[in-house]
């Protein structure tokens, strides 16, 4: 008997990526523990936009990103911001971040982000059918709007990547746009309808789905606050926690978001992880019926019929982990909203923000460690970690069990840090 097998596969972090690797390894017969210092589901996870955005994989650092930045800087209301305080400690991501914008590391971005959402619809169907939760995904999908010709001509690199890719899309115009949704206004004369791009009920309540089928299957959960790993020659072989205890492990999974960087670190293994912080407003009484999602790129928001109301939802903020949340956001893309659905009504609503596990070249670490047998990383996913969750549960679990993966997952090593 192989010993370190013979105790449990520890993953930490109990969002939507970590509770899908436990739910997969424990449904493999692998004795699993899921730890989380919260209760599952109540980080990122819980506020995601829902939307399984199989076409959201283009790369973001490139020329035509950057001459933006500048913009970006000092304008607190633009769709992306930094905090002018914060920017002298994200200086080293944000050099990764350039770096990943040269013309053969963007193809090779693709190349890896389509590997993933290629697989998407089979993964993720495969896993609800054994939650017995088909019901959980939208029959509707997502029309891209473009509020001028210019935005529709910046957004055609994105089409053409689908194109390259084999992801189907449909332009529409004028009182096509009304005819599949007839509450947006009606000065919106160009849509891409994207009929790949469904989105989930309720991502927090898919998250407990997860967690209930795993308990059922005999996994165990514990909420406990580690302060690191405990390796043992070149192996991790424990868990140090706040209290003084410990956890035995025969393998560990590091799925804790934007936190998997501090206990990387404390093992001396890189992985330059930077919050993007977002924004949702969830509007409970919206006054409409709104069917599809709706994404207005140039405006950097999001819309999605979700947890029993209207979610707006988007931006980008780069400011670190402990700044207080700015919801001045969060009312900016309510107003976009309101303008790309004049029915809309925001009197019953909440704010929420949450922090985005950012790598700097756009694509997630699904990978063993460098440095430790027995180690692997699942985190870095972006806005993608609803749309990739599925897959990179098969996907790491394969890489644990002596399977050969589908998907080449070279591009997803921690080494290319």
């Amino acid at each position: 008997m192989n010993l370190h097998h013979s105790k449990p596969t520890v993953v930490i972090g109990a969002g939507i990526i970590g509770a899908a690797i436990a739910h997969e390894m424990q449904r493999r017969g692998e004795q699993t523990i899921l730890i989380d210092r919260n209760e599952p589901g109540t980080g990122a996870s819980f506020g995601n936009m829902a939307s399984i955005a199989i076409n959201g994989f283009d790369a973001i650092s490139r020329p035509s990103t950057w001459k933006k930045i500048p913009f970006w800087l000092v304008n607190p209301e633009a769709p992306v911001c930094a905090d002018p305080r914060y920017v002298p400690k994200m200086l080293p991501w944000a050099l990764r971040f350039l770096q990943a914008g040269t013309h053969k590391r963007i193809k090779e971005i693709e190349d890896a982000g389509a590997s993933l959402a290629t697989r998407v619809h089979q993964d993720l169907a495969a896993m609800l059918d054994r939650l017995n939760a088909t019901d959980m995904l939208s029959q509707k999908t997502c029309l891209c709007l473009f509020g001028s010709d210019a935005e529709f001509a910046a957004g055609k690199g994105n089409l053409a990547m689908m194109t390259r890719y084999g992801l189907e899309f449909e332009i529409l115009s004028g009182s096509a746009i009304l005819a599949h949704e007839p509450l947006l206004n009606p000065v919106i004369n160009k849509a891409a309808l994207l009929p790949g791009n469904h989105f989930i009920s309720n991502p927090y309540q898919l998250v407990l789905r997860l967690v209930e089928d795993f308990l059922s299957l005999g996994g165990e959960l514990r909420k406990v606050d580690i302060t690191g790993m405990e390796p043992d020659g070149n192996r991790v072989t424990g868990l140090r926690l706040a209290d003084g205890g410990r956890i035995e492990a025969g393998r560990v999974v590091v799925a804790a978001g934007v936190g998997s960087r501090f206990l990387a670190a404390d093992i001396g293994e890189m992985l330059p992880l930077e919050t993007e912080r977002g924004y949702h407003t969830q509007i409970m009484e919206p006054g409409i019926d709104l069917q599809w999602s709706i994404i207005w790129p140039d405006r950097a928001f999001m819309i999605t019929p979700t947890a029993g109301g209207i979610r707006v939802g988007g931006s980008v903020e780069m400011a670190g982990l402990e700044k207080a949340p700015n919801y001045r956001r969060a009312k900016i893309l309510v107003e976009h909203a309101k303008y790309a659905l004049p029915g809309l009504q925001t009197g019953q609503a909440s704010e929420w923000m949450g922090h985005r596990p950012a790598l700097p070249d756009t694509i997630p670490v699904i990978s063993a460690s460098e440095k430790y047998s027995g180690l692997y990383y699942a985190t870095g996913h972006g806005h993608l970690g609803l749309t990739y969750a599925a897959t990179t549960a098969r996907l790491l679990a394969d890489m644990m069990t002596g399977i050969k993966p589908p998907v080449a997952m070279e591009p997803f090593d921690l080494g290319r840090f």
